[in-house]
């Protein structure tokens, strides 16, 4: 299978990004399956149900949240009744939506898609992403009734991104890590034929403090002083993902590029 994971969705230069570009990656890629985090699309804090919609239009098959999933009040109904939606496995045992869910490609292949926060350096205390992952897996090993197993690892340190890509090497496909909108140069595939990527990155105008507008995160760090809200930067957005290739019969993967589209970070197409 031919798949491609886009870090977050940044504010309108994200989706905007999204729109103009995805669908023709889709064709000339022909790609079999697309995930989009979109846990920042809407004023740079959480998803709405119009812009989930807009996103998945531009053809993205799951949309992946975050700690901001439900920062927009109207994904507490949203994402009960749209399934390509999928918040944090572990996010509060409470919570509207699911965790995870067995997709069917286009061209019938099943793909299970996961996602989890972690807990270093989280303003919350979520539960144990370990213990919340590992008997999804179980229950869909990769090239049995998954023919691909993608988990988006929502956190802020890499250690335990890494941590997660090695606990997943052998039972999923792709491993990629969001959240900091920092797109980072370690793709590989690991020894059991796992995908990983620690940070997708964000899609976003880069000419900005992790796709915000630079004045006030500048100001606050040089005075220590707030003046004005943040508010997502406007200007041309960089698509930024990965890229895997999988083997339809063991789910593992075959090959793992970064992707860099548009705005100040574009980079050759795989």
């Amino acid at each position: 299978m031919r798949l491609l994971f886009l870090g977050d969705v940044m504010g309108r230069a994200g989706r905007a990004a999204v729109a103009e570009h995805l669908p023709r990656l889709r064709a000339e890629w022909r790609l079999d399956f697309v995930v989009v985090n979109g846990e920042n699309a809407t004023n740079g804090a959480g998803l709405s149900g119009e812009h989930a919609t807009a996103l998945l239009a531009a053809g993205a098959d799951c949309l992946t949240l975050g700690d901001h999933a439900f920062d927009q009040k109207d994904m507490l109904q949203v994402i009960e009744t749209e399934p390509r939606i999928l918040r944090p496995i572990n996010f509060a045992k409470t919570a509207p939506g699911r965790g995870h869910r067995l997709f069917t490609a286009a061209g019938g292949q099943k793909v299970l898609v996961a996602q989890v926060l972690g807990q270093v350096f989280m303003k919350r205390p979520f539960d144990d992403p370990f213990l919340a992952i590992g008997p999804v897996l179980k229950a869909h090993p990769r090239g049995g009734l998954a023919q691909a197993v993608i988990v988006d690892m929502h956190c802020e340190a890499t250690s335990e991104k890494m941590a997660m890509g090695h606990f997943c090497d052998g039972r999923a496909s792709l491993v990629v890590g969001t959240h900091t909108h920092v797109p980072t140069a370690d793709a590989q595939l690991l020894p059991g034929g796992t995908g990983y990527l620690s940070d997708a990155g964000m899609c976003g105008d880069y000419n900005s403090v992790i796709g915000m507008d630079k004045a006030e995160p500048m100001r606050r760090f040089i005075t220590g002083m707030p003046k004005a809200r943040f508010t997502p930067a406007t200007g041309e957005a960089t698509l930024s993902g990965v890229f895997a290739e999988t083997d339809d019969r063991t789910g593992a993967a075959k090959a793992i590029r970064m992707v860099r589209i548009g705005g100040r970070l574009e980079q050759a197409a795989p």
